[in-house]
């Protein structure tokens, strides 16, 4: 055998490939926009009285996910992990079209990437299947509240509601309210929304320190550029499902995060 043809040659090319691929797309800027110009953007459900039935009535699993934990000497509100570990998370607003989360999931599997999914209690409601499917391809699962609304702007009892709400839709489904809160519509959690999240059971509230910004459809190309010019040890990546560029960027971006031998990893793994 050729000494180029060994493992681990293949694997320094295949890094060096990555590089220049890289390279190519951050030079590219936004240019992958469809010809006329317009980003892809989500494409939105409608809830039917099956499936919210089927949601009200199904048993949780017979082996509970895991719930929160509580991480001596880190803030309430945690937006990125330790420094001096090659590890990354990858976080997922759990929304939009089942299809494409499949998708991304499938994409993080291929790579080897675990990742965290903080699923909104309404997507619930319409595809309950998409709790299993995000625990069992290893990956964790949490709360990013009821319907999606701005939770910032809420009063205490409408807040805890949505909280609360969504952590019985996970417990319904999975056995477990889910292993963290963040709030919808807003990176950082007020003081009111963080003493909300642990009067249900959250002692943490996760934020992010790279904000891939992919919601805005920007082209994968845009999306690939922000979190590999950001993402460092110890990074949380705010992501997206139902957005085409998220799909088309994430296989570039689990190959960098190789090359720079990060691992990415759950939230609590990051932490733990």
């Amino acid at each position: 055998m050729n000494v180029s043809d060994t493992p681990v040659h293949r694997r320094g090319a295949l890094r060096a490939g990555a590089g220049v691929a890289l390279a190519g797309v951050l030079a590219a800027g936004c240019a992958d926009r469809d010809a006329a110009g317009t980003p892809a953007g989500t494409v939105t459900d409608t809830v039917s009285p099956k499936n919210l039935a089927d949601a009200a009535t199904r048993p949780p699993s017979p082996n509970p996910a895991p719930g929160p934990h509580r991480f001596p000497g880190q803030p309430v509100q945690i937006d990125h992990g330790p420094r001096d570990h090659a590890r990354v998370a990858l976080t997922f607003h759990g929304q939009g079209d089942p299809a494409i989360a499949r998708t991304v999931l499938a994409e993080a599997e291929r790579a080897h990437a675990r990742v965290t999914v903080l699923a909104v209690g309404s997507w619930l409601d319409q595809h309950p299947d998409m709790a299993r499917r995000i625990l069992d391809g290893g990956h964790e699962l949490g709360n990013h509240t009821q319907h999606h609304t701005d939770i910032s702007s809420m009063g205490e009892a409408e807040a805890y509601a949505e909280i609360n709400d969504c952590a019985q839709r996970l417990r319904r489904l999975t056995g477990s309210i889910g292993t963290w809160f963040r709030p919808s519509r807003a990176r950082n959690a007020t003081p009111l929304v963080q003493r909300l999240a642990a009067r249900a059971g959250y002692p943490h509230v996760l934020s992010y320190d790279v904000d891939s910004l992919d919601f805005t459809s920007p082209g994968a190309a845009a999306v690939t550029r922000k979190v590999a010019g950001e993402i460092r040890n110890g990074s949380v990546v705010s992501l997206h499902f139902g957005y085409a560029d998220t799909v088309a960027a994430l296989p570039l971006l689990l190959t960098e995060i190789d090359r720079r031998r990060l691992r990415a990893v759950t939230t609590t793994e990051l932490l733990t």
